[in-house]
């Protein structure tokens, strides 16, 4: 909640216990428009999680503006992510190695969602996740695109560029035709085992865990 509290999101409502609203400096309070002191059986009745004995939030959902997008860096493009909790996992490991911008594709899962919120352990504060139609996106910026495939170049042995775009496919499609196009580097995980594919999440981990050892 201290994070949130931070954040630049505008909290509408903060719902909190007595002990909650004592360990907090009143100035930081300031920013929030309507306060509500309440029980933790409050709480937990009023919530999505099991317990809750310290606060709840309602925040204004940001407006859409695509990111400026850095040149000497690089971002993530989600092509239809659909489950909640791989998207809430991206988002946190993307903060992990200093990813900011996240563009996702409609058919991608709502950022707001509850499992995706509680996934990202707060991380959805920090990076700016974009929803917009990525053939269109992808055709007006002409940047290194590199994309997760199960045939492309090693992952250990490629050389990126100063920067570009990511991206991941869905869980089990993986990366949709119209995007396929756009993709200027296919680049792909070895496997050593039998499995049929990766986690998507845990396959955005390896890829930018590589990008930031290069």
């Amino acid at each position: 909640m201290k994070e949130t509290l931070a954040s630049e999101f505008e909290i509408l409502t903060l719902l909190g216990t007595k002990e909650f609203f004592h360990s907090f400096d009143t100035a930081i309070l300031g920013k929030v428009k309507e306060i509500i002191e309440v029980s933790e059986r409050e709480l937990t009745d009023v919530g999505s999680v099991e317990t809750n004995n310290s606060a709840l939030a309602v925040v204004k959902i940001k407006s859409q503006h695509l990111p400026k997008l850095p040149v000497s860096d690089f971002s993530l493009v989600l092509d239809d992510i659909r489950d909640p909790g791989n998207l809430g996992t991206i988002i946190r490991t993307a903060e992990w190695y200093g990813i900011k911008n996240i563009i996702a594709s409609l058919e991608t899962t709502d950022l707001y969602n509850p499992k995706v919120i509680n996934a990202t352990m707060g991380s959805f504060l920090r990076v700016n996740v974009f929803y917009t139609e990525l053939d269109d996106f992808l055709s007006k910026h002409q940047v290194p695109v590199y994309g997760a495939f199960l045939k492309g170049e090693n992952i250990h042995t490629v050389k990126f560029s100063a920067g570009g775009l990511i991206v991941i496919g869905n869980e089990s499609k993986g990366i949709s035709p119209a995007v396929q196009k756009r993709v200027t580097h296919p680049i792909t995980i070895p496997r050593f085992g039998n499995a049929e594919s990766l986690n998507a999440s845990v396959a955005a981990a390896i890829v930018l865990d590589n990008l930031r050892r290069k």
